[in-house]
């Protein structure tokens, strides 16, 4: 059972940076797709990037160029740097896994996704 806690979260201004931290325990090697994703109130639940077994990301549109997502395998430990955030970027964050022999490729597809953390608030101001 893969489980996984993200930490990092809080407010920031517009323009400035985060990062966060994902803590994944249960995880044996590389054997699954990580991402990262978030939620805003009255939006659906949206994939900002994914990193595969080979160390491959693959990130959405809307982030690209901005957000960062980086894999420590010695601390097991997933990361999300973001940069040049907008109000636009405020929602709960999460980190989720899903075995990779189930995706073709690794991306950010929310409901292919089944281990889940807790999520973490970022609030940016403008």
């Amino acid at each position: 059972q893969v489980q996984l806690v993200e930490s990092g979260g809080g407010s920031v201004q517009a323009g400035g940076s985060l990062s966060l931290s994902c803590a994944i325990s249960g995880y044996t090697g590389r054997s699954h797709c990580i991402g990262w994703f978030r939620k805003a109130p009255g939006k659906e639940r949206e994939g900002l990037g994914a990193i595969d077994i080979d160390g491959s990301r693959n990130y959405a549109d809307s982030v690209k160029g901005r957000f960062t997502i980086s894999l420590n395998n010695a601390k097991n430990t997933l990361y999300l740097q973001m940069n040049s955030l907008k109000p636009e970027d405020t929602a709960t964050y999460y980190c989720a896994a899903v075995d990779r022999m189930y995706m073709h490729i690794c991306v950010p597809l929310p409901d292919q996704y089944n281990y889940w953390g807790q999520g973490t608030q970022v609030t940016v101001s403008s």
